[in-house]
């Protein structure tokens, strides 16, 4: 490992460390409220007590399997709507208002709604997911097809090659980055949508232990799921950033 990189996390160790001694002097002196705010030893005491809980584990697994199912139904089905409109410029032409109405809707405001249709069950999570990730993907779809050099296109036509090949050699590889940044949202914005409509209304998922631990006043749990949450995101992009480079190690 780099020293350059070894200074970086000693900085962020030493960071954290010093914020989170100050957080826990201030409870204990009285300066912070841990009814209201928690404490760092109360977060780490209920993290740790609840390693071994199976419902918090299944419910882990309840919301990872609705982010997953939102994010690959939602991107599925904004590469196949791009490709479309990039083929068929009319068809995007058409569909634009309708596009452009859909994706300024707070669409937090369709989980009512979605639970009527699905139930209460991961159903309703889902369809709030992929309705997050696939405006995010679909414009990432069409930029980065159109972004593709068309120096390339040209020259690879002029070698006779067929449709099949420009997509999967040409266009495909050069929509990579971009299409990568859109894909890197929508599994963001896809957890973000089944864990807010899990907080509304669930049977089950981290989003519905989070309403019920803040209903109880437990805010040391509540700052746990939330680390957690957020450590849940950072692995879920350095995921994709690895993903990225294995098909960008050409460049």
């Amino acid at each position: 490992m780099k020293a350059e990189t070894l200074r970086t996390l000693a900085q962020h160790a030493l960071f954290v460390c010093v914020f989170l001694g100050l957080w826990e002097w201030g409870a204990r002196v009285g300066w912070v409220d841990p009814s209201f705010m928690g404490s760092p030893l109360g977060i780490i005491t209920f993290t740790l007590e609840n390693l071994s809980n199976a419902r918090l584990w299944g419910d882990l697994g309840y919301t990872l399997l609705a982010v997953f199912a939102s994010f690959v139904i939602g991107s599925v089905a904004a590469m196949v709507t791009g490709l479309a409109f990039v083929t068929w410029p009319k068809f995007e032409a058409f569909c634009d208002p309708y596009i452009s109405a859909f994706n300024v809707l707070p669409r937090i405001a369709l989980v009512p709604l979605f639970i009527l249709w699905f139930g209460l069950g991961v159903g309703s999570k889902i369809a709030l997911g992929v309705s997050l990730t696939f405006f995010i993907v679909l414009s990432s779809t069409v930029a980065g097809i159109r972004g593709v050099s068309q120096d390339h296109v040209t020259l690879t036509r002029t070698l006779g090659a067929s449709s099949r090949q420009m997509f999967f050699s040409v266009t495909l590889p050069g929509a990579v980055p971009v299409l990568f940044s859109g894909l890197r949202l929508g599994v963001i914005y896809a957890l973000l949508g089944v864990v807010g409509a899990e907080v509304i209304a669930s049977e089950r998922g981290l989003g519905q232990q989070l309403a019920y631990l803040g209903s109880t006043f437990n805010v040391n749990g509540v700052w746990s799921l939330l680390f957690d949450l957020a450590l849940i995101g950072v692995l879920i992009m350095k995921l994709m950033n690895w993903i990225e480079r294995r098909l960008l190690h050409w460049q």
